[in-house]
């Protein structure tokens, strides 16, 4: 299957400091693929230059085999981007602000009737398309800003943090208009920090950390690389360390520490529980609470990083 989207050893340095570096993916039609990380990551500088909003330093972008810097026209009409901020006309209404998303994205004019007559019902929006969107609320807002960035029917959706700041029913509302586009063809793009957006949405995951690609692959995938362990979240007082002395024949890997809460990976964690308590508590700590969880893609990039996925 051809590739929508490629990036190849990306590297965008910004004086001293490397915000992206040396990274490579690639997307196919139908893929939604979730580069995860935190905040700072450098989810949004490589957006920004597949957009062709900023030049690499090196490497290589293709958007559907075109050089967003070297052809930005063909490249951009592959392109549909949604920000973190919604790029709206408060004052216009909902099919207003399509049908300038439509001239500006060259639409045939005997086509723009239709385009936004289909995309308001897409987005679940076709009872209020003609309010302003001054009156709409932050979901409707995000679900309006989807559908300008489909109005020129892009092969390849930008989607850089889409779900920050919306309520439930919004969130559901767009997973399930993300899953539709992709079905349709669409080769999605989804930066986020969250994992339950990604375990949800995600066909496969590059786990992103300081600009370096750490890992990849789908979300069962990077659950096994873990092994076939639990994971026990030890929640209390640890003041004799942060309890990586384990004893080695306990056959526990201490994956974090942060904050009063160790995460520790085991086999057969019920059973090992009792002993992993023993010998945590002989380093001088206070467990006030345990949890048994299975591998997540928290834990994973705690162990890649040591530190928090959610920054």
């Amino acid at each position: 299957m051809a590739t929508k989207l490629s990036v190849e050893k990306l590297t965008k340095r910004f004086g001293e400091r490397t915000a992206v570096d040396e990274l490579s993916f690639a997307i196919s039609p139908g893929e939604i693929y979730g580069l995860l990380g935190p905040n700072g990551a450098g989810k949004t500088t490589t957006i920004k230059v597949v957009t062709g909003l900023v030049p690499p330093t090196s490497g290589k972008v293709r958007v559907a085999g075109f050089d967003p810097f070297a052809e930005p026209l063909k490249a951009k009409a592959e392109l549909g981007w949604v920000g973190q901020e919604t790029s709206l006309y408060e004052d216009l209404t909902a099919e207003e602000n399509l049908r300038l998303a439509c001239a500006l994205g060259r639409v045939p004019r005997a086509e723009v009737g239709k385009r936004v007559a289909d995309l308001v019902e897409v987005i679940g929006l076709a009872d209020r398309a003609r309010e302003r969107v001054s009156a709409y609320s932050g979901g409707m807002k995000r679900r309006l800003h989807l559908a300008v960035a489909l109005v020129h029917r892009p092969g390849v959706l930008l989607l850089d943090e889409p779900m920050v700041g919306v309520d439930p029913q919004a969130r559901a509302y767009l997973t399930e208009t993300v899953r539709k586009l992709a079905g349709e063809g669409h080769a999605v793009l989804l930066t986020t920090h969250d994992m339950d957006d990604a375990e949800r949405l995600c066909h496969r995951v590059g786990i992103i950390d300081r600009g370096r690609l750490l890992a990849e692959g789908t979300v069962d995938e990077l659950r096994a690389s873990l092994g076939e362990r639990d994971v026990l979240r030890l929640e209390g007082d640890f003041p004799g360390g942060d309890g990586r002395q384990l004893p080695a024949d306990l056959g526990a890997e201490v994956l974090a520490s942060h904050d009063g809460e160790l995460l520790i990976a085991v086999e057969n964690g019920s059973e090992a529980l009792p002993r992993v308590l023993v010998a945590v508590e002989k380093t001088g700590a206070v467990t006030a609470r345990v949890t048994l969880e299975r591998p997540t893609l928290e834990t994973l990039f705690l162990k890649l990083t040591g530190r928090e996925l959610r920054d």
